[in-house]
C-alpha cells in the first residue's frame, strides 16, 4: 500500500512548477520582436546604453616618400592594378608611366623588355622601384598568372631585377 502524499510537499512542488513557468514566460521572445526593430525598455533596463563599435575605414594606400619597400607595396599594387584595369594588355612602359604619374621616381625603376630576343611578345614583364636597401617588384602577363608583386632586398649589383632590363629613356 502506498503512503499518502504529504500536502506540504505537493504544495511546494506545485509552487516550484508555477514559478518555473512564470520565469520562462518572462524570458521568451515577444511575438513582435521579429517585426519591431525598435528596442523596448523597461524600468529594469540599464539607463546607459552599451555603445556599438563602428568599423573605421582603413586609409587608402599612399606613396610614402623616403619609406621602405614594404611601406610602399600597397600603393605600388594599387597603381599597377588600376593600370591593368584601364589597359588589360598593359606592357612595361604602361606600368612605368603610371608609376611615375603616381609619384614614384623614374630613376629608381627598372623594367624588362616587352619582346623576346627573337622579337616575340614577352610572356610577362617585370618592373621595379628601388627604395634604399629594398625593392618592390611587379610582374604581369599570362606566364605569371596575371599580376603578382613582392618586396625584396636590393641586389648586390645595386638594382632590383636579375637579367636584361631595358633603358627607361622616355
Amino acid at each position: 500500500m502506498r503512503a499518502p502524499a504529504r500536502p506540504a510537499a505537493v504544495l511546494l512542488a506545485g509552487a516550484a512548477v508555477a514559478a518555473a513557468l512564470l520565469l520562462s514566460a518572462c524570458t521568451g521572445a515577444h511575438p513582435s520582436a521579429t517585426t519591431d526593430p525598435a528596442p523596448h525598455t523597461t524600468a529594469s533596463d540599464s539607463a546607459t546604453p552599451t555603445p556599438t563599435p563602428t568599423p573605421t575605414a582603413s586609409a587608402a594606400p599612399a606613396l610614402v616618400p623616403g619609406g621602405t619597400a614594404e611601406q610602399n607595396l600597397p600603393y605600388f599594387d594599387k597603381v599597377n592594378q588600376a593600370t591593368i584595369a584601364a589597359k588589360p594588355a598593359a606592357q612595361g612602359r604602361d606600368f612605368i608611366d603610371a608609376l611615375v604619374a603616381a609619384g614614384f621616381t623614374k630613376s629608381d625603376m627598372q623594367v624588362t623588355p616587352d619582346t623576346t630576343t627573337i622579337g616575340l611578345k614577352a610572356a610577362s614583364v617585370q618592373f621595379s622601384v628601388q627604395f634604399g636597401a629594398g625593392c618592390v617588384i611587379g610582374q604581369y602577363g599570362p606566364d605569371s598568372g596575371g599580376y603578382t608583386s613582392l618586396t625584396s632586398p636590393t641586389l648586390a649589383t645595386g638594382g632590383c631585377l636579375i637579367g636584361q632590363t631595358r633603358p627607361i629613356d622616355w
